[in-house]
C-alpha cells in the first residue's frame, strides 16, 4: 500500500483489505476488538479529522468533507476494490464513499449509521432529537455536561468510571458532535435523493444493537427499504458501541460477507 493518510492503524489479518471508519469521539485504536475477531482480514483504519493522531479540526472546512477525503484516500491506497466498514458517524462517511466510489467497495458493512435525516418523520426521531437538544445546549458553556449526556445515549457503562483521560478526550471534542449537522441531520450530499440508495449494488450488511437507542432501528428500516443488496442484523444484549463490547458477535455476523 501507499499514499495512507498520514495517523492510520494498520491490524493485519490476512490477505483480504478492509477499511475501517470509527465513530465520533473514538479513534482507529476503536478497531482493535473487532480486527483481533475477523480472520483473513486486514483492517486499515484512519484517524478521522480532529481524532486520534489526527490533525484538529478547525472549522475551515466540513467535518464530513474532511472525513470523507480521508476514507476515499484511504481506500484508493488499497489497490483495488476492498470491503469498508463504518461506524455511527464513521458509516456515515463509508455510505457516502461508497455511493459515489462503488468500483472501490467489494462489500459494505454499516454499524449504526446515524444519518439521522433517514428516519425524519418517524416517531423515534422527535426522541431523538430531545436527546441531543440537551447536548447541544451544553457544548459551548459545560462540555463535560455534554459529553456526559451525549454518552449516556450514545455510550457504553457509566460516564463517571471511565479513565479520566478518556472523559477529557471526549469533552475535548464535543464541539465536533454539532460540526456534522449538515449531514447527518441535513443529508448535504444527497445520500438519500431518489435513486442514489436504490442505485448501489454492492452487498451491504446494516448491523445493529438490540439496546440501541430507538433511531437506529428506524435509521436502518429506511436504508433497508431502499439498498437493493441489503441484510439486516439485530445484536442481542448489545448498545450503540458494539464493534468494541461485542466484537465476537459483530464479526459472526460479518464472516461470510468478507471472507
Amino acid at each position: 500500500m501507499s499514499d495512507l493518510p498520514e495517523s492510520c492503524r494498520v491490524f493485519a489479518g490476512g490477505p483480504r483489505r478492509a477499511v475501517a471508519l470509527h465513530c465520533s469521539l473514538a479513534h482507529a485504536g476503536a478497531w482493535a476488538n473487532l480486527a483481533a475477531a475477523l480472520r483473513g482480514l486486514t483492517i486499515t483504519a484512519p484517524d478521522l479529522p480532529g481524532h486520534g493522531r489526527a490533525a484538529p479540526w478547525t472549522g475551515a472546512r466540513s467535518l464530513h468533507d474532511m472525513a470523507y477525503d480521508i476514507a476515499l484516500a484511504t481506500l484508493r491506497a488499497q489497490g483495488g476494490a476492498a470491503d469498508l466498514i463504518g461506524h455511527s458517524f464513521g458509516a456515515t462517511v463509508a455510505l457516502r464513499v461508497a455511493l459515489d466510489h462503488p468500483d472501490l467497495v467489494r462489500t459494505l458493512t454499516l454499524i449504526e449509521p446515524v444519518l439521522f435525516a433517514a428516519a425524519r418523520g418517524d416517531a423515534a426521531f422527535a426522541l431523538f432529537a430531545a436527546g441531543y437538544a440537551e447536548v447541544d445546549r451544553h457544548i459551548d458553556s459545560a462540555p463535560a455536561l455534554a459529553a456526559q449526556a451525549f454518552h449516556a445515549i450514545w455510550g457504553a457503562g457509566d460516564f463517571a468510571s471511565l479513565p479520566e483521560r478518556q472523559r477529557r478526550y471526549m469533552t475535548d471534542r464535543m464541539g465536533l458532535i454539532r460540526a456534522q449537522n449538515d449531514v447527518l441531520l441535513e443529508d448535504r450530499p444527497g445520500m438519500l435523493a431518489p435513486g442514489r440508495l436504490e442505485g448501489f449494488d454492492r452487498p451491504t450488511l446494516l448491523i445493529e444493537g438490540a439496546e440501541s437507542p430507538t433511531i437506529v432501528a428506524a435509521i436502518h428500516g429506511a436504508l433497508a427499504a431502499r439498498l437493493p443488496k441489503v441484510q439486516r442484523h439485530v445484536i442481542g444484549g448489545a448498545g450503540h458501541m458494539l464493534p468494541i463490547t461485542h466484537a465476537a458477535a459483530v464479526a459472526a455476523v460479518m464472516a461470510s460477507l468478507v471472507s
